[in-house]
């Protein structure tokens, strides 16, 4: 029968339109709406089910109690960016490790690290710290393959370490608590930040950079000033809000409204009082959060009709009849996000490609391995981040790559951003294989943190 084909062809039309440049969320509604109104015509989809649509939408946003976290933390990285407060973060970090080889690599990649908020989608973090990194690198004679590399390396990284909003869709879609997602990623992001540090490291010790003029010492007290003010007052802001959310002493949206709040009130420290700053910061946080909910929006009624024709069995019947074991389907699952990756955004594959692979990942069994049920799920989560941000840094295709060319000098070539990025990717796998190896990586911390069994 027609109605057994419909998911699948709503899968392939949704992929042919991706590649449009159609808003992503018409997309999803378009689809469903479409194939809802085939439905009807061919007597498959009741017309009272139309009715459906609004509570669904509605149920989308409005029920979910983790959704209005996003906005607020989304402007505070954004705000914390506006006030300067990344680029003194930068220089700050840069003085401090003045005496490490490759302290500005260094610098990058904890500045990656701490402004996770305003790692909303991939182009704002890459875009950011490119502009307020590269010119600086270049100027201290570091080879462009190894800037970029650090800078790729770090917007990257802050997509998936907390509080970046892809962990609040992530522990929705998977239906696993917020702090346990948090705390999942936190050992792993860790260990590959000092894999990146150490690797940056010894390039810089085996291809050491001509000497640069250095900058002049400042007096202690106003040094400890400098850092009071540049390391000392983001980096609490952000440990306040990731602390408030993962030990759960108030709820995601009152921590991100603190955030909020705070990262506002920065703006004033660092810039005065121009509000011009507040009102364009309030202005790119609706933009990028009308673009986030719209494609939730869209996802929503896709999934509605996609679940009505029977489109969860498609994903399990892809392994149906095959002798592959729960191991062999994990790293399945996961090539296919990686390879998604390269395509388009973690927001649509979360919310859109995750859900539909969601009842084969169900079905998996990795309590013995793992622990219990409970942690394999709070592994399987750390494993998709873990993929989906290597795969926006991978050559030829990875998001982070073309977002850093688009912000870069032109004498910064795509080879040279390809050359940056190629040892990095080898390092991310390396984690990756050891996460897959040794569960305890992810799993760990939120049992111990959380008595989470």
């Amino acid at each position: 029968m027609l109605v057994e084909y419909l998911p699948l062809l709503m899968l392939i039309t949704m992929a042919v339109l991706l590649f449009t440049g159609f808003p992503v969320g018409g997309i999803l509604a378009g689809v469903a709406i479409g194939f809802a109104l085939i439905g009807v015509v061919i007597d498959e989809f009741p017309v009272q089910a139309l009715y459906l649509f609004p509570d669904r939408v509605y149920n989308a946003v409005g029920e979910n109690l983790v959704y209005p976290a996003v906005p607020m933390l989304l402007f505070m990285g954004i705000a914390l960016e506006k006030s300067g407060a990344a680029r003194e973060l930068l220089l700050c970090l840069q003085r401090l490790f003045s005496w490490v080889p490759g302290s500005m690599c260094i610098s990058v990649i904890l500045v990656g690290l701490l402004l996770a908020p305003m790692a909303g989608v991939v182009g704002a973090s890459v875009a950011t710290i490119t502009l307020a990194a590269l010119p600086t690198m270049l100027v201290q004679r570091y080879r462009p393959e190894v800037a970029t590399g650090a800078i790729a390396a770090a917007g990257t990284l802050g997509v998936i370490a907390p509080p970046a909003i892809m962990l609040f869709f992530l522990s929705d879609a998977l239906e696993a608590t917020i702090a346990t997602v948090f705390l999942a990623p936190i050992i792993p992001v860790l260990l590959l930040a000092s894999v990146f540090i150490v690797y940056f490291v010894l390039i810089d010790v085996i291809r050491p950079r001509a000497p640069v003029q250095e900058t002049l010492e400042v007096a202690s007290y106003s040094f400890i000033v400098y850092v009071l003010r540049s390391l000392v007052l983001p980096v609490g802001l952000i440990a306040l809000v990731l602390g408030a959310i993962i030990t759960g002493v108030v709820a995601p949206s009152e921590a991100a409204a603190v955030g909020a709040v705070g990262a506002a009130t920065l703006i004033f420290v660092y810039r005065g009082f121009d509000f011009s700053l507040l009102l364009d910061a309030l202005f790119r946080t609706m933009i990028i959060t009308a673009m986030v909910f719209f494609v939730v929006l869209g996802a929503s009624v896709f999934s509605l009709v996609f679940r009505f024709y029977g489109g969860d069995d498609i994903a399990i019947g892809l392994f149906e009849g095959l002798a592959l074991s729960d191991f062999s389907i994990l790293l399945i699952v996961l090539l296919i996000l990686f390879i998604l990756g390269f395509f388009i955004d973690w927001i649509e594959i979360v919310l859109v490609s995750l859900p539909i692979l969601y009842p084969v990942i169900q079905e998996l069994d990795f309590s013995v391995y793992v622990g219990s049920a409970s942690l394999a799920k709070v592994w399987i989560a750390a494993l998709i981040a873990l993929v989906l941000q290597t795969s926006f840094l991978t050559p030829p295709f990875g998001f982070a790559l073309f977002f850093l060319k688009g912000s870069a000098p032109p004498e910064i070539t795509m080879t040279q951003i390809y050359r940056g990025a190629v040892p990095l990717v080898v390092l991310q796998l390396v984690i990756i294989t050891s996460v897959l190896a040794v569960p305890e990586i992810a799993t760990w911390l939120p049992g111990t943190a959380l008595g989470f069994r």
